[in-house]
């Protein structure tokens, strides 16, 4: 499996900013290859972070390119800095 996590910071609306994930992000990266989960997290003080499982690199590669193309076109005002973005290969796990 594959991990990517996106940490977004200086978000203005994180209320807002989850309405929007949920209704309209997390549709498509349901629709990505390889597709096992996703959350959103809301960490505080305008921080939010993402994280996109996936069972191989190609899903947690595109996921990063969507998310990128999905905050330009729909949360640009809410998450006006670029996240950081942490990536690989998941080495252990638990469920």
């Amino acid at each position: 499996m594959y991990a990517a996590v996106r940490r977004y910071e200086g978000v203005t609306d994180p209320a807002e900013a989850g309405r929007i994930v949920k209704d309209g992000f997390v549709p498509l990266m349901r629709q990505l290859p390889g597709f096992v989960a996703y959350y959103w997290i809301d960490a505080g003080n305008g921080v939010m972070v993402s994280t996109s499982i996936f069972h191989d690199r190609t899903g947690a590669d595109q996921s990063v390119s969507t998310a990128a193309e999905f905050v330009r076109d729909n949360l640009a005002a809410l998450m006006p800095n670029p996240p950081q973005i942490t990536a690989g290969e998941v080495v252990a796990s638990a469920h």
